[in-house]
């Protein structure tokens, strides 16, 4: 397992620096093997690509962990159902990504390279398609929009009712949405803003950045109450351990807070003896846009703090600087287990400053918008 998890990394050097050129190969390759494949993705296929390439790196980053391999990849198989995909798919993908990587590595790729990528995918699409047959839910469930509330130009608030039979998640984790009537067939990933319930609601946080996030956008800015969107199986491991009696830290970034309230909302069903200390960082004190919902739980849970902080607001009442220099004032928190939603460089600055504190891996949790 070393020596094959070696060849996939060391090979993997080769298209790092030239992802664009790999991925516009590999479906380039796909659609001409199979051109009604072309038809299951979106019209733009920006954000696919970056998925994918996601995926891949993944894939390779923890195939020398075989609990780990095994579960990420049945749960991409799950959640793989949205785009009908078949078995024949899978084995023409293999195909289209095998040529896209002797093509993009060019002389510096070797038959072992090839072979471990052969083995590679054979291990990652047997185990995905598995995962997809095991799992008896729908390939994803309808759902209707209850409330759209808006927080400024480019966030919003909004809750769904999913219409088919119950949609099981866990507090932390995260789907991925589909708005058919604006932008079909193109998915993206967002976290459940609050706790499993009985009446089948989840929360969104969505932000859109200037100029982009056209999913994003929609949700924001036309998406209006009775509007149906798709919501696949949920998936993500940012969820409490309830077997761990350490107290707990949360630090949030923007829409980052999702998750963590998420966390908190659970939290409220059974927690008598962990402190729990949540962090709320954003540029404005208007960015802030959940406090006040944080603060009527710290009203209500003697538990918990809440510690929110603003970079760019010389007015703002409370902490100043990034949230990371925050959380290190605030410290040591060595025997917390750290929870950690946000931008990729409010991630990882957090990380950073997580490890300096000797915070040991395995109490780390986060998720992150964007690669890390």
């Amino acid at each position: 397992m070393d020596n094959f998890a070696r060849l996939l990394k060391e090979s993997w050097t080769l298209v790092e620096e030239d992802r664009d050129r790999l991925i516009g190969h590999f479906y380039a390759r796909l659609f001409l093997l199979d051109p009604d494949l072309r038809k299951l993705f979106p019209v733009q296929m920006a954000a696919q690509r970056d998925r994918l390439v996601e995926a891949i790196v993944t894939a390779t980053q923890v195939v020398d962990d075989p609990e780990s391999f095994d579960e990420y990849l049945r749960s991409l198989g799950r959640d793989h159902r949205k785009y009908h995909a078949a078995a024949e798919h899978y084995e023409t993908m293999g195909v289209a990504l095998l040529d896209a990587l002797r093509s993009t590595a060019g002389d510096g790729w070797n038959l072992e390279y090839d072979q471990a990528w052969r083995d590679a995918y054979a291990a990652i699409s047997e185990k995905m398609q598995a995962g997809a047959a095991a799992d008896d839910n729908p390939p994803f469930w309808h759902a209707e929009v209850l409330t759209h509330e808006r927080h400024g130009p480019d966030t919003a608030v909004l809750t769904v009712r999913a219409l088919q039979h119950p949609l099981v998640w866990k507090a932390g984790q995260y789907v991925s949405i589909e708005a058919p009537r604006y932008l079909p067939r193109v998915w993206r990933t967002y976290s459940v803003a609050n706790a499993p319930n009985d009446d089948n609601v989840l929360e969104f946080h969505i932000r859109t950045p200037a100029g982009a996030g056209w999913l994003s956008g929609a949700l924001v800015r036309r998406t209006k109450p009775g509007d149906l969107l798709r919501v696949a199986a949920p998936m993500g491991s940012m969820t409490l351990d309830r077997e761990s009696t350490r107290d707990i830290l949360c630090v949030a970034g923007g829409v980052g807070l999702a998750p963590v309230k998420a966390l908190v909302e659970e939290l409220t069903g059974w927690n008598r003896t962990r402190w729990v200390h949540v962090f709320y960082g954003a540029r404005h004190s208007d960015d802030l846009y959940g406090l006040a919902g944080l603060e009527e739980l710290v009203a209500a849970h003697p538990w918990l703090s809440v510690t929110p902080a603003c970079t760019d607001d010389p007015d703002f009442d409370g902490e100043h600087g990034d949230i990371a220099e925050v959380i290190s004032r605030y410290g040591p928190w060595t025997t917390h287990d750290c929870y950690v939603s946000g931008s990729a460089p409010m991630v990882r600055a957090t990380l950073r400053a997580l490890a300096e504190d000797e915070v040991p891996p395995p109490h780390i949790r986060y998720d992150t918008f964007g690669n890390l």
